[in-house]
């Protein structure tokens, strides 16, 4: 038997039934899923790093799952539901890619002999999303309080990936380093103001100039083409399978107690050459 997503709506109902569902579900709030909402999104992302194409086909579900048990949770309190939700993607993906749906329309053909040019492209998904937030402006929406170039990118991105959209939105209206010669420059000069903090002893300002410095980095990144959240995490890996090397290394020569910062520096380079060789 093949399910669909009718079914799985079905399911979470039955989940969620509060006569016959499950204790552990009807105990949720938008709130209580949220961690598991970050959680899976960054599986997804880990399983797509690693090409690991059926554990991708897994996660997905489960990131899917989180959408279907906040569309429940919405429609129980009369808030709004997965229907809706769909409603208002498919008008805005609509309203928003006009060189694929004319006039506005779903169903409507582009002449396929006329190719759009990606600059035109992104010029019109930017003034389309500012006419957008206009209207809500009007409408009193909470998300229209704050208004400016910078306002839709999102608080609760992850540090490195809130600066990388920070860095694009203002370069789109000439905020930019020309090259990366001039943001290498900027690297030098903010690693020296972290080193005077260090030696001043101030930990706020140390912190502030520590921020500065990862920030010039993350623009290093983005210059170069990378993403700094996935070149970082390709680090975390090799880190943890160095270390692990090392580890193994250490408890060889008589464990943790043993061990010297000089035999560890040792274990270090005898697990990246390794590495390198394999």
């Amino acid at each position: 038997m093949t399910f669909d997503l009718q079914d799985l709506l079905y399911c979470m109902q039955r989940l969620r039934n509060p006569q016959t569902g499950c204790p552990w579900d009807l105990r949720q709030d938008f709130a209580d899923i949220l961690p598991h909402t970050l959680e899976e999104a960054y599986e997804v992302a880990d399983a797509i790093e690693r090409q690991d194409w059926p554990h991708l086909e897994e996660e997905l579900g489960d990131l899917l799952f989180q959408v279907i048990f906040y569309g429940q949770i919405a429609s129980e309190r009369e808030l709004f539901s997965v229907n809706s939700v769909i409603d208002k993607l498919v008008a805005k993906l609509v309203r928003r890619h006009p060189h694929v749906f004319p006039g506005g329309e779903l169903s409507a053909e582009r002449d396929a002999s006329i190719k759009p040019e990606e600059a035109q492209v992104n010029a019109n998904w930017d003034a389309i999303k500012a006419e957008e937030r206009r209207l809500k402006a009007g409408q009193g929406r909470p998300e229209a309080i704050e208004t400016g170039l910078l306002a839709d990118v999102p608080v609760t991105l992850p540090a490195l990936t809130r600066g990388v959209k920070l860095q694009k939105k203002a370069a789109k209206v000439g905020f930019d380093w020309p090259d990366m010669s001039g943001v290498v420059a900027k690297i030098h000069e903010e690693l020296a103001e972290v080193e005077a903090e260090i030696a001043s002893g101030d930990q706020t300002a140390l912190e502030s100039e520590i921020g500065d410095l990862l920030f010039a980095v993350t623009n290093l990144a983005r210059h170069s083409g990378i993403d700094p959240e996935v070149a970082l995490r390709g680090t975390n890996q090799r880190f943890t399978s160095r270390f692990k090397a090392v580890e193994q290394q250490v408890e060889q020569q008589g464990g943790w107690q043993q061990a010297t910062p000089e035999s560890m520096e040792a274990a270090w380079q005898v697990a990246k050459r390794q590495e390198k060789n394999a």
